[in-house]
């Protein structure tokens, strides 16, 4: 069967970062303002989760622009439904407020459950709110695959359109040192970001646009070992966060690497077939976070998410500028080279 694919279309997978979300915001506004690509599926955990839903509520609900306030009324939200005093700086090297480090410090030593016993989640409150689950189930304009990771087994699970609800978009950005365990039909989840940061397989294999823009928030690479206790942490949390993406792109890297070898003179089969028409594009946002402090993917602030989104959307333009014309036609990022 033939696959067919219109030449303005993409795919997004969206990586999961906490506040640096935020940046990812800023990505979204430019591409819908732009309007050159409609939008066919969007692969997204934790922070990346959040952003392709209410992406996907405000797209049924008018459009591109309806998208962009939908966006924007949902970052307004979570800032402000933080206590005061958690504000940060908005030059390079912000670093978090006190009372977010003094969080993290307690959360060596208490569970969520200890340190909220009354359950308080302003999140979850802004998601029930302004995300109407029942609608987006029914007819959602684009694929949606929400990540998360299973406790008892610790395996990916993909929530897709028809099993869509505030529980599963929860369990997705559930850190379970910060948040309670999320139940999704008695089954306990936790970040999605353990098994999948973003999982890119479901846009291969469910949506017809062989293009797919990967919006990354955590660095491929760090040029500086940590040097501090604090940092080698971090690392080993970053570390953890990505392995699964890693290992996924370099499936997609080596199994390109091999289709001229193999097709030439071959009849391919459905998967070589996928495989040749696969284009692959990349906004990198990493080394621009490295700026910020680890710890502000903790810190809910109006003035950190406005200088995050701002950047966003310096990256998505310049992208725009310079590989716009690649979608369609071929990818704009080696991934041999960046995953290999």
């Amino acid at each position: 069967m033939r696959l067919l694919s219109r030449p303005n279309t993409l795919n997004l997978a969206l990586q999961g970062g906490g506040a640096h979300g935020a940046f990812t915001w800023g990505v979204l506004d430019a591409l819908l303002e732009d309007g050159r690509f409609n939008i066919d599926g969007i692969s997204g955990t934790s922070a990346g989760a959040m952003n392709a839903v209410v992406l996907a509520q405000g797209l049924m609900d008018g459009g591109r622009d309806q998208a962009r306030a939908a966006l924007d009324k949902f970052w307004q939200a979570v800032a402000a439904s933080a206590p005061p005093g958690l504000d940060v700086a908005t030059s390079r090297g912000a670093d978090a407020a006190p009372m977010v480090k003094w969080m993290m410090q307690w959360t060596q030593y208490f569970t969520p459950a200890q340190i909220n016993p009354l359950g308080i989640d302003p999140l979850a409150d802004i998601v029930r709110k302004q995300i109407d689950f029942e609608r987006l189930r029914r007819g959602s304009p684009v694929k949606l695959f929400i990540a998360a990771t299973q406790v008892r087994t610790g395996k990916l699970h993909i929530f897709r359109n028809s099993q869509l609800s505030a529980e599963a978009l929860l369990a997705s950005a559930c850190l379970p040192t910060i948040h309670r365990t999320v139940e999704v039909h008695g089954e306990p989840y936790w970040d999605g970001g353990y098994a999948g940061n973003p999982a890119v397989f479901p846009l291969f294999y469910e949506c017809h646009s062989p293009d797919t823009l990967l919006v990354l928030l955590n660095p491929l690479e760090r040029k500086q070992l940590p040097d501090s206790a604090d940092g080698i942490a971090d690392r080993m949390a970053e570390i953890g966060f990505n392995a699964a993406f890693l290992r996924e792109m370099r499936m997609f890297a080596l199994l390109q690497s091999q289709l001229p070898k193999r097709w030439m003179g071959l009849s391919l089969g459905i998967l070589e077939r996928r495989m040749h028409r696969a284009r692959f594009h990349l906004i990198d946002g990493g080394d621009t976070l490295l700026d910020f402090t680890p710890d502000t993917k903790m810190t809910a602030s109006g003035t950190l998410f406005d200088r995050l989104k701002a950047l966003g959307r310096e990256h998505a333009r310049r992208w725009l500028k310079a590989n716009a014309s690649s979608v369609g036609n071929k990818s704009s990022v080696d991934i041999a080279e960046q995953f290999l």
